[in-house]
């Protein structure tokens, strides 16, 4: 396969991490001396009530954030702002209304000054490996929102990062399109390696996607929990295993 490559491990250590914002004149600490290793390869999800730091932190890890103290380092080299090593994959797939497929999941690579024609084949490799080869002329008023989705995350893939970064992006798609993309994603983080960080609301995404899962606490006292996912892939959402582990997750939130 023409694998679109990573460059280094997409090893992340987060040491002593913290981050507050000021509201309605009060400080309000999201994140509060946050340890966290996440290996490379690695599938990590970050679950949480609302307002528990889950963004914030994927945010300071893209970079869109500063902390107010505390370290991220990628493969062992400081994190400084924004970097191509890091791709982030939003809710909404943000796409360009006015390009093709094709151009939206290439237009990357240009601002990066890579020749069109190599943009081009690695921005067709990435639309064939979310299965969308026969849309590449295809405008996104044309596509469905699944679908949108998925060039959204070729067009993340095609810059070749390290880490894929995802902030709840199927939490705006249906019930059966999200199973779908679900998937997708599992398939597409096996096959191509790379480091994914997601953050979502849904705890049995969580179970199906990621080797750990992250839980965030509401209450700043308390510590953060890593859980892992022992489940060989694919899994079964039926199976007692999987079951066993959403009803750990679930009682963690004080769910049934």
């Amino acid at each position: 396969m023409d694998g679109i490559g990573t460059i280094g491990r997409g090893e992340v250590t987060v040491r002593d991490l913290s981050k507050s914002f000021t509201l309605n004149g009060r400080r309000l600490d999201v994140l509060r001396n946050l340890h966290l290793d996440v290996r490379g390869g690695e599938a990590l999800a970050i679950v949480g009530p609302s307002g528990c730091g889950k963004t914030t932190l994927l945010r300071v890890l893209a970079g869109l954030e500063r902390p107010d103290s505390g370290q991220v380092r990628i493969d062992g080299q400081s994190m400084e702002g924004v970097g191509t090593d890091r791709s982030v994959i939003f809710q909404e797939a943000r796409l360009l209304p006015w390009l093709t497929v094709l151009r939206n999941v290439a237009f990357g690579l240009e601002v990066r000054g890579v020749t069109r024609a190599e943009a081009d084949r690695r921005a067709r490799h990435c639309i064939r490996l979310v299965g969308l080869a026969e849309f590449e002329a295809a405008y996104p008023r044309q596509l469905s929102g699944g679908m949108a989705q998925r060039v959204g995350i070729a067009r993340a893939l095609a810059v070749r990062p390290r880490i894929l970064l995802l902030d709840e992006p199927l939490g705006a798609l249906d019930a059966m399109t999200k199973l779908t993309m679900q998937e997708e994603l599992a398939r597409i983080w096996r096959e191509e390696k790379v480091t994914m960080i997601l953050v979502t609301h849904d705890l049995e995404e969580a179970i199906y996607l990621a080797d750990r899962v992250l839980v965030l606490p509401k209450d700043r006292g308390d510590v953060p929990q890593l859980i892992e996912i022992d489940l060989p892939h694919p899994r079964d959402r039926s199976a007692p295993p999987f079951v066993a582990l959403r009803r750990r997750l679930m009682a963690g939130f004080g769910l049934h």
